[in-house]
């Protein structure tokens, strides 16, 4: 099917999903490509062992199992290139670590998920980087912030937690003209609903342990860059050695055949309880950026395509003490880290490593991950929820 695209009408979205990566033909016709496990590859002379003249020269390098699944990506991102890594964590700080040196400048924004901000505040600030945090809603004034040393401006869109939109287009402009690279960290909305690329991004970056996996059994991430980082990203990831193994390569591939089905159930279903829950007492708010009552809501719609199943609640007043009354009175949500598998969950988030976004939501913030059960029987849940809230005074 890749040899026979119609290139005058692109597919739809989850046409592409079930065809890309690889051609059944390369494999004898069997519809999935082989899983190979490989360290050593044998050269057939000592000519092309020297010059590595042949297409795989190590395991580290890549397999026809990591090639079908960066390829599947750089059809869904429209990248250069895309390298495969042991983890979400890692397709951050792999390129963090590829196009940072000491003595040069980063800005972060300041919603970042926690574990970007501890790499940048320990590993990035011991290798000599100056780590700087900024508004979400910063947007063109980031130029403001950046000076003659910054190499990389950090995005996430919507932000961890609080789901702050950011103006990814006028960010990008002013980096641009200062010669930076942005890099964006779009696991929330995955390529379906948001191309970084197609806005001027450099770097792409996921956690397919969420959406592409979908069944919270792997760990895998990916960074796709444009033709201009690319080359630089495809040696950094190298010299690093941080490849990802070939079972986990195999089950993300596996679950991207579905993901664009999935997406539309866990959006669906979030944003029928996410409107609900506007019209529950006991509830502040609710931070899901597709709501006409986001304030950012106005980006979303101009920039993305859809909303995927992630969002946060603000109770109605309280603090810890109703936050895990709430927690503890639920059923079906599971209290867990992570998100984008099949089943929902809830976490009461801190927003204490806020430096220059701090802000009052008025009660404890829960993130709700929205699962593909039935919405009926989630609502139920979440009813039990804001009843032991509301009595944990």
């Amino acid at each position: 099917m890749e040899k026979n695209r119609d290139k005058k009408k692109p597919f739809g979205i989850n046409t592409l999903l079930t065809h890309c990566g690889n051609d059944p033909r390369d494999y004898h016709g069997f519809v999935n490509p082989p899983v190979v496990h490989a360290s050593t590859v044998l050269f057939p002379d000592a000519q092309t062992m020297a010059t590595r003249n042949q297409k795989y020269t190590y395991g580290t390098r890549g397999t026809p199992t990591s090639d079908a699944l960066a390829q599947a990506i750089d059809a869904l991102e429209g990248s250069a290139g895309t390298v495969l890594v042991p983890s979400g964590l890692t397709a951050v700080t792999v390129p963090l670590l590829t196009f940072l040196s000491a003595g040069d400048h980063v800005l972060f924004v300041d919603s970042i998920y926690n574990p970007t901000r501890h790499f940048a505040d320990t590993m990035l600030t011991r290798l000599g980087i100056t780590v700087e945090y900024y508004d979400p809603g910063i947007g063109a004034g980031i130029a403001e912030l950046i000076r003659p040393n910054t190499k990389v401006v950090f995005t996430e869109s919507p932000g961890s937690n609080t789901f702050e939109m950011q103006d990814i287009p006028a960010i990008v402009e002013k980096a641009h003209e200062a010669d930076a690279i942005v890099m964006m960290d779009n696991t929330w909305a995955t390529p379906l609903y948001f191309r970084p690329l197609d806005h001027g991004v450099d770097i792409s970056i996921h956690a397919a342990t969420k959406y592409p996996s979908g069944h919270s059994d792997v760990l895998l991430g990916t960074v796709s860059a444009n033709e201009r980082c690319w080359p630089r990203l495809l040696e950094g990831h190298g010299t690093l050695g941080m490849c990802a193994a070939p079972d986990d390569v195999y089950q993300i591939l596996r679950g991207l055949r579905t993901m664009g089905i999935r997406l539309e159930a866990h959006q669906k279903s979030a944003l029928e309880i996410a409107r609900w829950l506007e019209t529950q007492a006991g509830v502040a708010s609710v931070l899901h950026p597709a709501l006409e009552s986001h304030p950012d809501h106005a980006i979303w719609k101009r920039d993305f395509t859809g909303a995927s199943g992630i969002f946060s609640i603000v109770l109605d007043g309280g603090a810890k003490k109703k936050a895990h009354a709430f927690l503890d009175a639920l059923e079906i949500f599971g209290l867990g880290y992570s998100w984008g598998g099949f089943e929902s969950l809830a976490v009461h988030v801190s927003l204490a490593d806020r430096t220059v976004s701090r802000a009052d939501y008025g009660g404890p913030v829960i993130r709700l991950q929205i699962g593909l059960e039935d919405t009926g029987d989630l609502i139920a849940d979440l009813q039990k929820g804001l009843a032991a809230a509301a009595t944990a005074e």
